[in-house]
């Protein structure tokens, strides 16, 4: 049987100040902090997981902090839009609700025909919220400053720009499992799986489009979910036999990686399902303390002494 790609796993992108990063997401979005922890690559800056109250795969945005680096360049080659599902008729709230924050509103309406509210960040990442039907209410956190029946219920879709969008609705398509379901403009939907919110990608063709620089305010790289390490595997093999340069597994304890970068210049990931966000704290808990994997933590003292104090005003639920 062929490996199964079932949505997004989660997408990460670069912030500056932590603090302020946890006071949007966790304050404004009402998103619950699911994990804090460091980039293992690069242990002096905070790596945090946002997402519903256990961090379910297809809920997950997530951010490595680099305070005082330059703002980066969205354009071709890059993740260039965020959205998140949202109930029906929650777009005034919503709208209210930033408004009040100071956030300014960039657009009201979207692609096909969506009720759309588009917005950035503090530090310029392009975030939506799409009014969606098919919605699972369990992914509304109670703990979240906003009310269930408005709350942010994970990923809606993901919006990626190339200067040929060939290559990349090829990969997509004919190798991981898409399938076309839309075209407006210079924009293609896909879906993939059962489709719907989580499932969504679209690609917009942007030819001659300045490429992306990737820092803060951009996205780093996006994370495709496949339930298990052995299809895991399996994408490896098929990745490979492709020609695309694909990194061995890695353990992102709460979830194995592998990257490999499309030909439009996007870095994408597949990471497994599990084991999940509990593995090493209290679902009632995620996010409250500093967690290391086991091969960082003989440096906790040295890291814990480099990274930014922050107060974390969101971690635990309600």
């Amino acid at each position: 049987m062929a490996p199964l790609i079932s949505g997004i796993h989660h997408i990460t992108a670069i912030a500056g100040h932590p603090q302020d990063n946890l006071d949007f997401y966790t304050g404004i979005l009402g998103l619950r902090l699911v994990k804090t922890t460091v980039n293992f690559d690069d242990p002096g800056s905070y790596h945090f997981y946002y997402g519903d109250g256990t961090g379910s795969p297809g809920t997950i945005l997530t951010f490595f902090t680099w305070p005082g680096a330059r703002r980066g360049r969205k354009g071709t080659g890059q993740v260039t839009g965020t959205s998140f599902a949202v109930p029906l008729g929650s777009l005034i709230y919503w709208e209210d609700r930033l408004r009040s924050a100071g956030v300014p509103i960039q657009a009201r309406s979207g692609p096909f025909g969506r009720p759309v509210l588009a917005f950035p960040d503090g530090d310029g990442l392009s975030l939506e919220l799409i009014e969606t039907e098919q919605l699972d209410h369990s992914r509304a956190w109670t703990g979240s400053p906003v009310p269930p029946d408005m709350a942010i219920h994970g990923f809606h879709s993901a919006t990626i720009s190339a200067a040929d969008a060939g290559p990349t609705v090829s990969l997509l398509q004919e190798t991981m499992g898409f399938r076309l379901v839309g075209e407006e403009g210079n924009r293609q939907r896909l879906e993939v799986a059962a489709g719907g919110p989580g499932q969504t990608a679209d690609v917009v063709s942007v030819p001659g489009g300045e490429p992306g620089r990737v820092a803060v305010g951009t996205v780093h790289h996006i994370a495709w979910r496949a339930p298990d390490q052995a299809q895991q595997l399996a994408w490896l093999q098929i990745l490979e036999r492709e020609d695309y340069n694909v990194s061995p597994v890695m353990d992102r304890a709460y979830f194995h990686s592998i990257y490999y970068r499309e030909h439009g210049g996007v870095l994408f990931e597949i990471a497994t399902d599990q084991p999940g966000f509990a593995v090493d704290e209290p679902v009632e808990s995620l996010g409250s303390e500093l967690k290391l994997p086991s091969w960082l933590e003989p440096q906790r003292s040295v890291i814990e002494d480099a990274l930014p104090s922050i107060q974390r005003r969101q971690g635990v639920a309600a």
